[in-house]
């Protein structure tokens, strides 16, 4: 009998027709690599998608940004009477990890999108393990998420980022690890629900406090010292930190808006082995989860 495949996409072949023949480990990269695929032609075809994606990030950029800039009486360093920095250069960090946050976090959409329109089902078919589609799912949403901020990476000069191709390739391979551990965020939570609609207001219950908990705004010393451990438990906290100091922007000081173990600052390495740990925390939980997805 010929063996009929369900197609998962009217652009995108199914996971198990692109699989070779040979041994097990090929298998597994191979469905890495066509679900990576995937969410790459999701990203091409979802031109108008992006734009809007990016909207808000350009906003907060040159219309708020320049607002507050004109306003504010403290300098962007937070000493008073010193001069005072530009505050749409202390802002551009967090607008970075704005434009990384939502398309990473929103990739385990699609999860529980072809979960309710009966397509996950004919991808668990394939001859490889589930985690392993978890995984390349996961690869492709921070990739996408990773290149719609590096849209905004190349606005850096504009707002006093060194012009340094070595830096810019740095920022972005921390905003592409940044952003496959809020995947795997966004994924654990598609498992665990089952409904769009629950998983949309999922996300717009928390994106905009850990947004405003994690000094992409403003520093958080300024906030009530009540919500410390809150800031220290927000991953958010310690992605806008380590964007903050590596990229030097120029006029913006040490700005102290990073997080604080017993009165020491974590390096930037640390900052950024923390998200990565607490993103395959999330994928260990999410992949016993997935495993049990019937």
């Amino acid at each position: 009998m010929r063996h009929q495949t369900v197609p998962t996409s009217s652009t995108v072949p199914p996971v198990d027709d692109a699989l070779p023949t040979g041994g097990s480990l090929t298998r597994e990269l191979r469905a890495v690599w066509a679900l990576w695929q995937r969410e790459m032609l999701r990203l091409v075809r979802s031109r108008t998608q992006v734009a809007m994606t990016l909207l808000s990030p350009l906003l907060f950029l040159f219309l708020l940004g320049p607002g507050l800039d004109t306003m504010l009486d403290t300098p962007a360093t937070g000493a008073a009477g010193a001069d005072r920095g530009s505050y749409v250069g202390y802002l551009f960090p967090g607008i970075l990890i704005m434009a990384v946050q939502m398309p990473a976090l929103r990739a385990g959409g699609a999860i529980v999108r072809d979960r309710e329109a009966g397509l996950l089902r004919a991808t668990l078919v394939a001859p490889v393990r589930r985690d392993t589609l978890l995984v390349g799912r996961c690869m492709g949403g921070a990739s996408a998420a990773a290149l719609q901020a590096a849209l905004l990476l190349i606005l850096g000069p504009l707002v006093g980022l060194p012009a340094d191709p070595g830096l810019l390739l740095l920022l972005f391979g921390a905003m592409w690890l940044i952003a496959f551990s809020l995947t795997m965020l966004g994924a654990l939570a598609a498992v665990l629900v089952r409904r769009v609609e629950t998983f949309q207001a999922m996300l717009g219950m928390v994106t905009l406090p850990l947004v405003m908990l994690s000094g992409a705004l403003f520093p958080v010393g300024a906030l009530p010292g009540w919500l410390t451990p809150v800031i220290l438990a927000n991953p958010l906290t310690y992605a806008v930190d380590a964007i903050r100091r590596m990229a030097s922007v120029e006029g913006v000081g040490p700005v102290g808006s990073g997080p604080v173990w017993g009165g020491w600052q974590p390096p930037v390495a640390l900052e950024l082995a923390v998200m990565v740990l607490l993103g395959l925390l999330a994928l260990v939980v999410a992949a016993r989860r997935f495993n049990r997805t019937d």
